[in-house]
């Protein structure tokens, strides 16, 4: 794989919730993040006192952020209506040169700032809410191959990490 540009990834909004998705306005900086919590299984018995993990037991979640400059398009207020709202719309994140992830997120921060010399900016907060999926991008490879080939479209969806 090659090198991959910043600005390519990208955060998706469904607009309409058809899965009419637009690129959220404006934003310089993009992040997700994956985790998981462990279950710690570890007692007395446990092989020369090392931990023990349960495999599969703990909370999987996703986090997304951005920050950017204000544009006041109709991707800021859809966003913006969503968090006054409370609800809990479909995003997407696509990775360059690797796939995407979308699922269900909830706006948990909408921040706007500015200075008398310079442009208003945001920062946006997301959380999980529900199962997420990985599509691979055509040609991309597999986490587990190397790199190497990869499964066309469709053929590698399934719960994200």
């Amino acid at each position: 794989m090659t090198v991959q540009n910043g600005r390519d990834l990208l955060i998706k909004m469904d607009m309409t919730g058809d899965g009419s998705f637009e690129t959220v306005a404006g934003l310089r900086a993009t992040r997700l993040a994956f985790n998981a919590e462990t279950v710690d299984v570890t007692s007395m018995g446990s092989a020369g006192g090392w931990r023990e993990l349960l495999g599969g037991a703990g909370v999987r979640s996703a986090s997304i952020s951005g920050s950017g400059v204000f544009r006041d398009e109709a991707t800021d207020a859809r966003a913006r209506q969503a968090f006054f709202d409370a609800e809990v719309p479909r995003f997407q994140v696509v990775i360059p040169g690797f796939g995407r992830v979308e699922g269900p997120f909830q706006i948990t921060g909408l921040e706007y700032a500015g200075s008398y010399n310079g442009e208003a900016s945001y920062e946006l907060s997301l959380a999980s809410a529900g199962v997420l999926a990985f599509v691979a991008e055509p040609g991309a490879g597999d986490p587990g191959d190397g790199g190497e080939g990869g499964s066309p479209a469709g053929e590698d969806e399934g719960e994200a990490p």
